[in-house]
């Protein structure tokens, strides 16, 4: 992150950006330790970090709590600070952008490695010059998510290969169920708390929570509880 980009000058005082973070991990990844280091990467540019969302959930789904949460808090002027683009989305073209917007409309913007940011250029720029500079914007974006959805269908498609050929050769077993987590998950459903709450506290997609849900309830009607 470059300093000229992150700090804003006015009447000689120095006011730095206010910054939103967002880390995330598939629900199959470790951790989100090895992202943590952008918390300290931004402070280090100067920005005053408000807040840091985590979660572990795909970047496939548009219903992550945490990214939902953020996007509720940004303030105008704010940055939207993430590892790589694919951490923030890796929807499908239309549902990307629609997502961008939404925090644009919101009065921020995104700040991801790798992604050139012209904003600054545009703020001073006129004419014929700042269409181009635009139209460079949006189409350097659109590619970075693009990109970000491919890479995420290149790995669906290799791990269900993966799993054809396991199958073939006898050796799949399915994943094993996390019978801890589901049992948390139905505790807090059958105390009242809703699914998007509870996909937060369990730290799943709510999509997860549904299915576990749907399968306790089914089952203790099928037993007559």
């Amino acid at each position: 992150m470059n300093q000229a980009n992150i700090n804003q000058q006015r009447g000689g005082i120095i006011h730095p950006k206010i910054a939103r973070i967002y880390l995330r991990v598939s629900t199959d990844e470790q951790d989100l330790r090895r992202q943590e280091r952008i918390v300290e990467d931004a402070r280090a540019a100067g920005c005053y970090v408000a807040a840091v969302y985590r979660e572990k959930a795909s970047g496939a789904r548009p219903d992550r709590p945490e990214l939902m949460r953020m996007i509720s808090d940004l303030q105008p002027g704010e940055l939207v600070i993430a590892e790589k683009m694919d951490r923030i989305s890796r929807l499908p073209l239309g549902e990307a952008d629609r997502l961008v917007q939404t925090i644009r409309q919101r009065g921020a913007r995104l700040a991801v490695p790798g992604l050139v940011d012209l904003s600054e250029v545009l703020a001073e720029a006129e004419g014929v010059t700042r269409v181009v500079l635009e139209a460079t914007q949006e189409m350097l974006l659109r590619l970075s998510l693009q990109m970000a959805r491919e890479d995420y269908e290149d790995r669906r498609e290799r791990q269900k290969q993966g799993i054809e050929q396991a199958k073939a050769s006898g050796r799949y077993r399915g994943r094993k169920p996390n019978y801890k987590v589901h049992e948390r998950i139905v505790a807090l459903r059958q105390g009242g708390t809703s699914i998007l709450e509870t996909a937060r506290l369990v730290d799943c997609s709510p999509s997860h929570v549904k299915k576990v849900w749907l399968h306790y309830t089914s089952t203790t009607a099928n037993n007559g509880t």
